[in-house]
This record gives C-alpha cells, sequence and structure tokens, in this order.
C-alpha cells in the first residue's frame, strides 16, 4: 500500500470571531480541514457560511482567532505581517470575483506586476498564452469583455508559478457562458501545471468539476465528499 498523499494545507480546530459592536460574529468554528498536492477543491456553501474568511487565511490575507494552519510543515498562524507577505508572494495566487486590474495598463503590464517581483516567473506573454489570450497582450481592460479581464486576472495569479491558487467566487460576475470559459481555464490550470487549486462557489453544480467538495454551513464543514471522475466544465450547465 502507498502512503497517504502529505498535505499541502492542513487546519485543526480553526476559529475567526470579528467584534460587531456588543455582538460577536463567529465567522468559522472549530474548522478542520486539508488540501492535497494538485488536487482541485471545490469549497461549496451560501452567502455567510464562512468560505471566503476561510480562503483568506489560508492564503495568508487574514489570521484566525484561535486554532492552527500550516502550509506544508510551516506554522502560518506564528507569522508576522512580513512573513505572511513573503508566504503570499512566493506561494499562492488568488483570484477575486472582481478582476483588480489597473486601467491605465495593458493585458501585458498587469500581469508584469507580479512577474517583476516573482522569483522564477513565466513571461507574461506565456501566462496570457495559457489562458487563450496570445491575441490581446497589447489590450486595455476597457478593450476587455469581463470573461477576459477574469483571465487576465488568472495570468496575473499564475504567473509566478505558485503551489496554490485559491478562487473566490470567480464566476461571480460572469454570464453563464463566460463563466464555463473560465472555469475550463482554471481547470487546465490545474490539470497542466499541477497547481493545488481551491475554488470558492455558492453554485452546486460547479462542485462536478471538483476531486473533492467541502460543503460549508454556518463556520462550519459540514460535508466532504469525493468525486468518483471530475466532469469537465463544458459540461456543467447550472
Amino acid at each position: 500500500m502507498s502512503d497517504p498523499p502529505h498535505p499541502v494545507f492542513s487546519a485543526r480546530g480553526l476559529t475567526k470571531i470579528y467584534e460587531m459592536g456588543e455582538v460577536e460574529v463567529r465567522a468559522l468554528d472549530g474548522v478542520d480541514l486539508e488540501l492535497f498536492a494538485g488536487e482541485l477543491t471545490v469549497l461549496l456553501g451560501p452567502s455567510g457560511s464562512g468560505k471566503s474568511t476561510l480562503l483568506n487565511i489560508l492564503g495568508g490575507l487574514d489570521v484566525p482567532t484561535s486554532g492552527e494552519v500550516r502550509y506544508r510543515d510551516h506554522d502560518l498562524t506564528v507569522d508576522d505581517d512580513a512573513a505572511l507577505t513573503r508566504y503570499r508572494r512566493e506561494h499562492v495566487g488568488f483570484v477575486f470575483q472582481f478582476y483588480n486590474l489597473i486601467p491605465s495598463l495593458t493585458a501585458r503590464e498587469n500581469v508584469a506586476l507580479v512577474t517583476d517581483i516573482a522569483s522564477d516567473p513565466m513571461k507574461p506573454a506565456e501566462a496570457l498564452e495559457l489562458v487563450g489570450l496570445g491575441g490581446r497582450l497589447d489590450h486595455f481592460p476597457s478593450q476587455l469583455s469581463g470573461g477576459e479581464q477574469q483571465r487576465v486576472a488568472i495570468a496575473r495569479a499564475v504567473a509566478k508559478r505558485p503551489e496554490v491558487l485559491l478562487c473566490d467566487e470567480p464566476t461571480g460576475a460572469l454570464d453563464y457562458s463566460t463563466g464555463k470559459q473560465v472555469l475550463e481555464v482554471i481547470e487546465r490550470i490545474n490539470l497542466e501545471l499541477g497547481t493545488t487549486t481551491a475554488v470558492i462557489t455558492h453554485n452546486a453544480a460547479i462542485a462536478a468539476m471538483a476531486d473533492r467538495v467541502i460543503r460549508m454551513r454556518s463556520g462550519q464543514i459540514s460535508e466532504v465528499t469525493k468525486n468518483a471522475t471530475r466532469v469537465s466544465p463544458s459540461e456543467l450547465s447550472w
């Protein structure tokens, strides 16, 4: 028998509490989680279930109130701001619902913002080719559709060759057909580069493209299931 895979992320007892006046909001409530190398995981749940809070902690954008989260053998919960910044820069790519492109820069220049500070980056043109935008290098965001802008954002995230790609509602601002195109790009990154990928969504249909599905409710993981086979995003419907 082969040894079980070593997790890229391991969280134990993860809790996040926000104080809003006299009200205490428990965004995460004792979460245990593992994500494995090369896996595409979908985190599924309604708004307010804790998905984004969990992703932000895994990505080093936020810190838990209590509990432990490890990236490989490194305990992220003991890092200061400088160490978390270094961790994000070297290991993690982020894709958000809104593209956060700089309007005055071309697609190539937006991607170069990341490659200029990475240790072993792709060329911006190579990253844009990977997401199907090799012919749009010198277009500004205003000259690109919403789906194309999101693909530039994905190219920017993967150009530094991150070990982990964290996507928070990457199709949330897109129409049906454009959203599926973006999911196909995310799948391609996962399969071709072997990037460990987590996708947050409230859209249950997207779960079929994952290796594993983690369902969340009220700050807790309610269910973890494994798909026998992954469905191509082109075959999804909702």
